[in-house]
């Protein structure tokens, strides 16, 4: 078992978001050790993927209907396609980002955002 304390420590998270899952449903607590809540190791990888599911910009809202889905929840399959398209579309976006400053990183250009590989990297 791990206390409150922990699992905020292992994954970065203060207390108060913990116990914030906690009240929408997205975690659910053990027991208690004194006053601590106390969480079964498991919840370190339940907290892994609401944090990734935050990060790419899902709701609450959403990930509570994630974590309770059953392959017959056809509304909430095509919110996940449409979903996977946006991310498609951040991850290209990103990923031109990250060759354009690479190559500002080491290019000799002046000024560098006028440089034509930098711009020619940031392009789709």
């Amino acid at each position: 078992m791990l206390d409150i304390a922990e699992v905020a420590e292992k994954t970065g998270l203060a207390p108060s978001a913990l116990r914030f899952y906690e009240k929408k449903g997205l975690l659910t607590s053990s027991g208690r050790n004194g006053l601590r809540r106390t969480y079964e190791p498991e919840v370190l990888s339940r907290l892994e993927l609401i944090n990734c599911a935050r990060r790419a910009g899902f709701s609450i809202a959403e990930i509570s209907r994630f974590l309770v889905a059953t392959p017959g929840d056809t509304a909430l399959r095509a919110k996940m396609a449409e979903k996977v398209a946006v991310l498609h579309e951040d991850i290209a976006r990103l990923q031109r980002m990250r060759d354009s400053l690479e190559h500002a990183s080491t290019c000799t250009h002046e000024p560098l955002i006028e440089c034509p590989d930098f711009k020619r990297r940031l392009t789709p």
